[in-house]
């Protein structure tokens, strides 16, 4: 039995649907990346899990409990840190996360011992005494996972953590993330492919409120590098729609001006043949200027565009 389990979930907002028939199961001790483009359905599956929503049809269970019959107990299981990382600014951090265990029912020594755990697991010692409006992003940030884990959850639902953040803050958070998935299962929401790579052991990608692809990250990347991408400058008419055209080609990202005449195109192939001879010879017939042929080995980024773009991702909910 899964300890998460969504089965043709769906969700709708005035006639539009965000989420669309999406099933997945994870099991306990998972870190989970889902990723999609804005307005994918992320944020309000998230939702549906974390019961801020009721989905219109479908069943969301936790370890063979619906949802909707565990209610209140499913919510103790839950932690959630919301996209934007919402907080009083006015209130210390210690004066929070007191009201937090408040709301957790936290009592005695279980709530001593919860927030000495959450504080030292998010570093937070340094400014527990300090109002939350004076602290930096990282540390609001930190300050979030701390609530989102007091009460001790087994399932942690992470909304982009790291939005926002700078590199050094965003690595900050990162390892903190790490650190905390090796006690609970984790789904976490990010923009951020590298996050994923470095952080998650499975990855969702959800498209136009359906997933469309659903891995262990390493054979994800097996599969991105089963594709190649290809930069193209060159001078002359019609380059973007004649590469287009071509054998092969997966996706073209729209083309750009690059001074003097030239456009520049990337575009994505299948690794199984070598389309710069075809690309060469059709500069040749057109009479285009070649001024770059670049080709280099797919990524989780060119797979990630290449499902989103083909399952027509945009116009729902995010």
């Amino acid at each position: 039995m899964s300890f998460l389990s969504l089965e043709g979930v769906s969700k709708r907002f005035n006639g539009v649907t965000a989420v669309d028939q999406v099933s997945f199961a994870v099991d306990r001790g998972q870190v989970v990346g889902f990723l999609g483009p804005n307005g994918a359905g992320k944020t309000t599956t998230m939702r549906l899990i974390t019961q801020y929503y009721e989905p219109d049809a479908g069943e969301i269970t936790l370890d063979g409990v619906r949802l909707a019959e565990a209610a209140r107990e499913a919510k103790r299981r839950i932690g959630y840190l919301a996209e934007n990382n919402p907080l009083y600014g006015d209130m210390l951090v210690s004066d929070y996360l007191a009201f937090i265990a408040d709301l957790r029912e936290l009592a005695g020594r279980t709530r001593t011992q919860a927030l000495d755990a959450a504080v030292t697991a998010t570093g937070t010692e340094g400014v527990f005494y300090r109002p939350i409006g004076e602290l930096s992003k990282g540390y609001r940030q930190r300050v979030g996972l701390a609530q989102a884990i007091l009460h001790r959850p087994d399932l942690l639902v992470l909304d982009e953590p790291t939005e926002g953040l700078d590199p050094n803050q965003r690595a900050e958070i990162r390892r903190l993330i790490g650190a905390l998935g090796k006690e609970r299962t984790v789904i976490l929401s990010t923009h951020v492919l590298s996050e994923v790579e470095q952080t998650c052991s499975r990855l969702l990608i959800i498209a136009r409120g359906k997933i469309v692809a659903d891995g262990p990250v390493d054979r994800l990347v097996r599969q991105a590098e089963g594709a190649v991408e290809i930069s193209v400058e060159a001078a002359g008419e019609g380059v973007a729609d004649a590469l287009r055209h071509l054998p092969g080609v997966r996706t073209v990202q729209p083309a750009r001006r690059a001074g003097n005449g030239r456009t520049a195109v990337t575009l994505t192939a299948d690794r199984g043949e070598d389309l710069r001879p075809e690309i060469f010879a059709l500069a040749k017939s057109r009479g285009w200027t070649l001024y770059e042929l670049h080709q280099e080995a797919g990524s989780l980024e060119d797979l990630f565009h290449q499902l989103t773009q083909v399952s027509g991702a945009g116009g729902g909910a995010a």
